[in-house]
């Protein structure tokens, strides 16, 4: 018996897809709402494309970083652990401390953190490209404004 070719699988290979480009200004956002947002687009899984084992997503710049807000006492509670390999080598920061030397690097921890934990994860997290005020050096590549809204009904990115 043969399968009519309606009923085969599909699957996305490494030089197919599409790769587009989103501007996401950061300035007000949640950061656990809007990292979520970014890691779906860096996976590729709003498209209907989406392949688990094939790098899908697009790239995603983020503009406004150190204008991340976080609810409630995080920004005095919350804490970000670093080890410098050497005994009695661990170093912790709080979140607003972190905010005002690397802004950068909290947006970018807490995408890492939604991401796939292996070489896929990590190639997606090379598309992500994070910037302190409204600039970037990536207006060649033509990246669309994405706004980040929440609710029940809003679906990714409205």
């Amino acid at each position: 018996m043969t399968v009519a070719p309606s009923q085969r699988s599909w699957r996305a290979k490494t030089g197919e897809v599409k790769q587009a480009w989103h501007l996401v200004d950061a300035s007000g956002q949640n950061l656990g709402r809007m990292a979520n947002k970014i890691a779906v687009l860096l996976m590729g899984k709003h498209k209907p494309t989406y392949t688990q084992n094939t790098d899908t997503g697009d790239f995603v710049v983020v503009t406004n970083v150190e204008k991340v807000v976080v609810t409630g006492r995080k920004s005095e509670l919350k804490e970000y652990l670093s080890f410098s390999l050497y005994p009695g080598g661990q170093r912790s920061e709080t979140f607003a401390n972190l905010q005002k030397r690397f802004p950068e690097k909290i947006v970018m921890l807490a995408v890492r953190r939604m991401l796939p934990k292996n070489k896929i994860g990590r190639h997606m997290l090379t598309k992500l490209k994070l910037y302190k005020g409204g600039e970037h050096p990536h207006t060649a590549q033509q990246p669309q404004p994405f706004t980040i809204t929440y609710g029940q009904k809003a679906g990714l990115g409205k």
